[in-house]
């Protein structure tokens, strides 16, 4: 085994699961199984070293590349640097690892996503079924922690979306167990010290300094600060950098925000589209009008976690309503963040060392844009937007220390040189001009050896590989004088050197040499100081932030006509002529028709919405609840007026999919959403019910169905929207008082049906299936027997109507939460309407004499 091979596999030991980069020259290889796969994920061309060893490479300058493909493909890599130049003298060159990259820790610009967050999590299981979870966007210096019950867990994955996760090794089976469903590809299991409680949460502690973690809102003995812990040596081993711009813990509190399981957020195509899984068509497409990355970041967060605080929303909508009505302030303002650059990412670069020269530059034009900014948020009316405008500082010390120091535009490293402004180093500026004056000296120096030699045609040069030498062609060898001592032939001529150019070249590159150390030690000089001021970058990223979020909420009202919701403590919500927020944007102009929807003491709370296939229910229901999260987001949402009542959560049971994978039915699942919303909601949450009980036969379909509406009717109370095609659900209308049937108002002449997606009071009698199949293109011959074979069940089969069986006991409403508006009427006990009893024997619907309809 060749002693580079073993290099390798050192590398290797001391980075398990990682695949190694090892650097040989122009390129990075790979070798035996990292060859294997790395050839496979980059497409690379596979070969053998020394004829047996697999091997692979890919170019240094493509490196970011192929870095790039790694990281979205989930793999952690190591990265094996050469730390010296080659020496034929040595046979071994030293290398080491000085970079890993992992989809959890990868802070370089080209690597992610400008637009979301890039979670690293960590999860620690206890005995008692909580869970303490962790999570860091080391990209922005972000780092939370909460502890989740069991039943949450999976949520909370869902939340993060984490491109890495990590736990305990002899953890690994409860916790996968646990999130398997949203579980990301890269999982790296950790040494089981690096989770015990005592040594995680003194890590935690050595790195911020404190005897005691309560200052951030925190008891010591909390499981998620184990998991913190966790995340912190973790970064320390995988970085080997400063992790000072990780400068606090923010307790996560679920109950100050909106709760939105994994099923509702991904039902309400909130961040991505259900279909392919894309950013386009989501909600946060159409909304998100931010300028800046910062913004857009936040605006995705919020989305995800809205608020439950009165007093916050309505800070939000009135710093909104503010730049709405000022359409000057909002278009400079916009222009203005428009300009400033990702500082949050810039700043962890900064800290984390790794920040570039065009880094700095950047987060100076960012400094110089301060004051302008400052002056649009001075003055203004509302508490949020002056509360920004105090918060926002200028750091006018560390703007001049980069004016003074750093070129406008310097190149991408600092080793090439050319970095450093002019006046900033005197010992630099005296290297340099040393360095400069060189062209005049070798120009005087040809013209004076032209005049001794009377050679007209020589020349003197230089180049990286000879150095400095004087060029005469063979024609005039005769002219050459004894001082010149030969050094190189070419096919025309020969190069020559002299003991005085010998002397100067040896000035020229000395200088050179000590100009570019001296440059690239003043840079990281530079870097260091800004590095000290993170925190000061980091607040003012948070302000520029802000900012940007609220005016694109502004400009999105202003552009879309969008109305500023009113906030009330009572559960109840009246909407008038509300729209779909993505339909109203991809639709035409005009073309969407807006409903209206009205929940409290009067109007009732539970909705009964009957109607066709492809009339619009499922748009109503959804775009309701997008209304009422866009209001507690603190945006203006798209109707004329709208009072919502303040919403702990939101639910939704909408379609229907199989989990193979967890080995669920299409109706297991619809069951399980089912049961975790009767067994959570409360009377401030708003479900969102699309179709129960249609993975099971019509008997056991509906009657689930009755049991479920009486149950989140009388249990629950709260404000319900429920689109099925049970019609026979209609009748409960007539005993439960807060239950109200509407509609969707169809159009119909003979077998045309036109859908005017106008949601109207009662109930439908049909759902005109067979006319959405004749729309879809289903042959004429299917279309005639399936009107034939509906003829037939409705005639001999239709559930019998009116006749209720024995009434079955319904459960107990809870208790009510305190301050009630109103006394909920006790609902009659209704039971659904008794299936036709079948006879053990004898003919059926399949025995018929003139045979089955079918």
């Amino acid at each position: 085994m060749s002693r580079m091979l073993q290099q390798y596999r050192d590398a290797k030991a001391l980075h398990p699961g990682m695949l190694v980069l090892f650097r040989n020259g122009d390129f990075y290889e790979l070798f035996e199984d990292d060859a294997e796969l790395g050839s496979k994920v980059l497409g690379l061309t596979l070969t053998k070293r020394d004829g047996t060893v697999p091997m692979a490479g890919v170019p240094v300058h493509r490196l970011e590349h192929y870095l790039g493909q790694l990281i979205k493909a989930g793999h952690r890599v190591a990265v094996c640097e050469q730390m010296e130049e080659p020496d034929p003298k040595k046979k071994i060159i030293h290398r080491e690892v000085n970079r890993v990259v992992t989809p959890g820790t990868v802070t370089e610009e080209g690597l992610l996503d400008p637009k979301s967050p890039n979670h690293l999590v960590a999860v620690f299981a206890t005995k008692s079924s909580v869970f303490g979870v962790a999570w860091v966007d080391l990209s922005a210096g972000v780092f939370g922690a909460a502890d989740v019950p069991a039943a949450r867990l999976t949520d909370e994955f869902a939340r993060l979306n984490a491109a890495e996760v990590l736990y305990a090794d002899g953890q690994a089976g409860t916790i996968t167990e646990a999130a398997s469903v949203v579980m990301p590809r890269t999982r790296s299991p950790r040494p089981d010290w690096t989770f015990d409680p005592t040594t995680a949460t003194q890590a935690l502690k050595t790195h911020f300094q404190v005897a005691t973690l309560s200052g951030f809102g925190f008891e010591d003995d909390q499981p998620c600060l184990t998991a913190a812990g966790a995340i912190v040596v973790y970064l320390q081993e995988t970085l080997r950098a400063s992790l000072s711009h990780l400068r606090r813990l923010q307790p996560h509190r679920p109950d100050t925000l909106l709760t939105l399981d994994e099923v509702t957020r991904r039902s309400l195509e909130l961040t991505r589209t259900l279909r392919d899984a894309q950013r386009d068509g989501s909600l946060l497409s159409v909304l998100d009008r931010t300028v800046t990355p910062m913004g857009a970041r936040m605006l995705h967060d919020s989305l995800l976690a809205p608020l439950t605080d009165r007093a916050a929303i309505t800070a939000r909508l009135d710093a909104v309503e503010e730049l709405v009505k000022d359409h000057a302030l909002r278009g400079q303002l916009r222009d203005q963040l428009d300009a400033c650059s990702d500082i949050q990412r810039l700043a962890t670069r900064v800290s984390t060392a790794r920040a570039t020269p065009p880094d700095l530059a950047k987060i100076a034009a960012t400094l110089r844009l301060l004051p302008a900014v400052k002056a649009k948020l001075s003055g203004r009316r509302s508490s949020l937007l002056a509360a920004l405008e105090q918060r926002l500082e200028l750091c006018p010390d560390l703007r001049d220390l980069l004016d003074r120091a750093l070129k406008v535009d310097p190149p991408l490293s600092a080793k090439d040189g050319d970095v450093i402004k002019e006046g900033y180093s005197p010992d630099l500026d005296e290297l340099r001009k040393l360095s400069s004056e060189g062209k005049g000296w070798i120009a005087r120096y040809q013209a004076a050896e032209i005049t001794r030699t009377n050679i007209t045609s020589l020349k003197v040069g230089y180049n990286e590989v000879h150095g400095y030498y004087i060029e005469v062609t063979h024609a005039n060898a005769g002219r050459v004088p004894a001082d010149y001592v030969r050094k190189q032939t070419l096919k025309n001529a020969e190069r020559y050197i002299t003991p005085q150019l010998k002397e100067y070249e040896e000035k020229v590159l000395s200088a050179q040499e000590k100009s570019q150390a001296l440059e690239l030690q003043l840079f990281n000089q530079l870097r260091e100081q800004v590095a000290a001021q993170t925190h000061r970058l980091l607040n003012t990223a948070d302000v520029l932030a802000a900012a940007d979020f609220l005016a694109a909420l502004a400009e999105l009202a202003a552009s879309r006509n969008y109305v500023r919701p009113v906030l009330v403590d009572e559960p109840v919500l009246d909407i008038k002529d509300g729209r779909h927020p993505v339909l109203d944007v991809i639709l035409p102009p005009g073309t969407f028709v807006p409903n209206d929807a009205a929940f409290g003491p009067e109007a009732g709370t539970f909705w009964l919405i009957t109607g066709p296939n492809m009339s619009g229910k499922s748009t109503f229901i959804r775009q309701v609840a997008l209304l009422t999260l866009m209001a507690h987001v603190g945006s203006f949402v798209p109707a004329k007026a709208a009072t919502v009542g303040l919403t702990d959560r939101i639910f939704t049971r909408v379609g229907a999919s199989d989990e193979l994978s967890r080995g669920q039915s299409t109706f297991m699942v619809e069951m399980t959403e089912a049961a975790n919303i009767l067994n959570n909601a409360t009377r401030r949450s708003l479900v969102i019910l699309d179709e129960i009980g249609r993975g099971t036969s019509t008997y056991d379909g509906v009657s689930l169905a009755w049991a479920i509406t009486e149950y989140l009717h009388g249990a629950v109370g709260c404000r319900a929207l429920f689109a099925t095609h049970y019609h026979e659900l209609a009748q409960l209308a007539a005993t439960l008082p807060n239950l109200r049937n509407y509609n969707v108002t169809v159009q119909e002449h003979e077998k045309d049906v036109v859908f005017l997606h106008k949601i109207g009071p009662g109930n439908a009698d049909k759902s005109y299936g067979i006319h959405v199949a004749r729309l879809a293109g289903v042959p004429e011959p299917v279309l005639a027997r399936a009107e034939s074979v509906l003829g037939t069940l409705e005639a001999r089969h239709q559930l019998p109507v009116g006749t209720p069986p024995p009434a079955v006991e319904t459960p107990a409403p809870k208790p009510p939460e305190p301050k009630p508006t109103r006394k909920k009427p006790t609902p009659t006990p209704v039971a659904p309407p008794e299936a036709p009893k079948r006879k053990p024997a004898g003919p059926t619907l399949f025995d018929d004499p003139n045979g089955p309809p079918f």
